[in-house]
């Protein structure tokens, strides 16, 4: 079947991240000119108006009292974000917080619109501490260094408390604190033995007390509300899966959302007595994320994709729950006729894990079974979600078959199953990629003999993994930004990085045995396979040097391997003009090998 890759490539997607202080307007991310840019959209419906004309890729919000907008810009993908203030209007970037050589993430900004609070590694080059800043005349102070990672989050609406969020040095585990911001009070919220995660601060309006996600004591995320005068806090809303919740700032809308399988439910609830207000409309079954709330908690905007839908922007009425409201139309020129809805299922892995796996089948019927693309997410803790991949659809499209697996260290189905990958059980993730083949080859309806594997960061390191593990099973390997070698990437990342990665991979002090038989690296005189490796030059989580190694030994052996290096990139492709070049080489190895 003759399909081009390049529409594909093509079509345009749109999150919102803010409302304008009046609600009339939503301040929405898209990537309309081939790098995610700011537009302003009326929130009754309009064209977008761009504020943004960057070279970078930028996100940004509102300032919540005034048309102004905060800014975060890299350059060349190497995640030293600064910050700047611009009109929603356009025009230039007027630098708020602006040290090349350091990383500033923003967090909140109060609610009058004074006090904007970001984290900055700036102290030593590791640690991130957490600084706020008046933007009226640009004092700043630090006020939270409890060494590591700090991530600060929310103000109270009074101003008086910052939620503040630390990595700790176990995995999945972190730390909820509030931070007096005019005085020296730190409070710790979440005193806990167990491996546990906290969300930061869904605020009452009141400012006594605000409500968060957990799953302190239990397997999967939880409700749960704080009380800022009893400094303590209770669970309020159990959910069988994991629970995620946001606030409008006028206290009156609670909205939860679950996420179930990788579907996306929602509710909302009052604030006050948890009295449920009616379900969240979604347009279609799939992933909706990136809710913000107009300032009056009339209007609810999320970003909705699914596996046909590439993703837009909706609005909700939160006065009636009368169905969502399409904001944005992004560029689409293929036919939804031709994508493919995955079939979520799972296969037994070697010790009797149950794995999910949305399997895409090709929607024409053919004589034989088609070859198979295994497409593996990075994180480790991340998960697959049945949202638009413009690569599965094409290949889809294309005659493939497209298995999308969660292998164990996911997250999405709770504490156990995330933490079956840690350290010296790395390589039980590599072996349900063999029970998934073995589940592929006996289906029928797709051709196991032909299997390719398929993967980004993490996910590129599992290629690796799976072509030298496993030789006999694989056919070809596209590695993406992917570990060659956990030890020199421990060495080799970011600063910043590598006692964060530690967490999940292992020590190099005790652990650089097995961290070197787990390396995809020490076992290269494996693999067989042909292998497309893709990189950023500016890559600050995975470096270069990962693909480089790589590429130098298979060569060195003989083995077909190509290595495609983009200058102007960093932890993957942001850049529309890299990625028509890349996927399409992609598609042609593919095609070679497995056609």
């Amino acid at each position: 079947m003759a399909v081009s890759i390049e529409p594909y490539l093509e079509i345009r997607v749109a999150q919102p991240t803010s409302f304008s202080p009046d609600g009339s307007r939503v301040l929405v991310a898209s990537n309309l000119t081939g790098t995610m840019q700011l537009y302003r959209v009326p929130t009754a419906g309009g064209p977008p108006e761009m504020v943004t004309a960057e070279d970078e890729p930028v996100s940004g919000v509102y300032l919540p009292t005034a048309d102004r907008v905060l800014v975060a810009m890299d350059r060349g993908g190497n995640e030293r974000h600064q910050l700047y203030l611009c009109d929603d209007t356009g025009g230039p970037l007027t630098g708020v917080v602006v040290e090349p050589e350091w990383i500033h993430a923003p967090g909140g900004i109060s609610r009058d619109g004074n006090l904007l609070s970001y984290r900055c590694n700036r102290r030593n080059g590791v640690d991130f501490d957490v600084y706020v800043r008046r933007l009226d005349d640009g004092h700043e102070e630090c006020v939270f260094a409890p060494g590591g990672w700090a991530q600060p989050t929310a103000f109270s609406p009074d101003g008086r408390w910052l939620g503040a969020v630390r990595m700790t040095e176990r995995n999945m585990d972190n730390d909820l604190y509030l931070v007096e911001t005019g005085g020296a009070e730190v409070i710790y919220v979440s005193p806990h033995d167990d491996d546990a995660e906290f969300s930061g601060p869904a605020w009452l309006a009141d400012s006594s007390g605000f409500y968060f996600a957990t799953n302190q004591g239990r397997d999967t995320t939880a409700i749960a509300r704080y009380d800022l005068t009893s400094r303590s806090w209770e669970y309020v809303l159990d959910t069988h899966w994991d629970a995620a919740c946001t606030i409008d700032q006028s206290g009156t809308r609670l909205l939860v959302t679950t996420n179930e399988d990788g579907y996306t439910r929602g509710q909302l609830y009052h604030p006050a007595t948890l009295a449920p207000m009616g379900s969240l409309p979604l347009p279609g079954t799939g992933v909706a994320t990136s809710f913000t709330f107009s300032r009056d908690g009339r209007w609810l905007a999320y970003h909705f994709t699914s596996a046909t839908e590439p993703g837009d922007v909706w609005v909700v009425d939160t006065h009636d729950l009368n169905g969502a409201r399409r904001l944005t139309t992004s560029p689409n020129a293929v036919p939804t006729a031709l994508m493919v809805e995955p079939r979520l299922e799972r296969f037994e892995s070697f010790d009797g894990e149950s794995v999910p796996v949305f399997l895409y089948l090709p929607p024409a019927p053919r004589r034989t079974p088609p070859p198979v693309v295994v497409v593996i997410h990075g994180g480790p803790e991340g998960q697959s979600l049945p949202g638009f991949n413009p690569i599965v659809q094409y290949l889809v499209a294309r005659g493939y078959a497209v298995a999308v697996p969660n292998v164990r260290g996911s997250v999405g189905y709770g504490k156990r199953y995330h933490h079956l990958d840690d350290v010296r059980n790395r390589l039980d993730s590599v072996r349900d990629l063999a029970a998934l083949h073995e589940w592929l080859a006996i289906r029928g309806d797709v051709d196991g003999s032909r299997a390719a594997l398929y993967g980004g960061s993490y996910g590129g390191y599992m290629v690796l993994a799976g072509l030298v593990f496993q030789p006999e099973r694989w056919a070809a390997g596209v590695d993406i930004v992917g570990i060659s070698s956990l030890i020199t990437f421990l060495e080799n990342t970011s600063p910043w990085r590598r006692a964060f990665r530690e967490r999940e991979y292992g020590s190099l002090e005790r652990d650089r045995e097995f961290l070197e038989e787990a390396s995809p690296i020490t076992h290269v005189d494996q693999l067989r396979a042909p292998l497309l490796i893709i990189h950023g030059a500016n890559d600050p989580r995975v470096p270069l040097s990962e693909a480089e190694q790589l590429h130098r030994a298979l060569q060195d052996k003989g083995v077909r391997s190509e290595l495609l290096v983009y200058q102007d990139e960093g932890h993957g492709l942001q850049k529309l003009a890299n990625r028509l070049d890349a996927y399409p080489r992609v598609a042609s190895f593919l095609d070679e090998i497995l056609a």
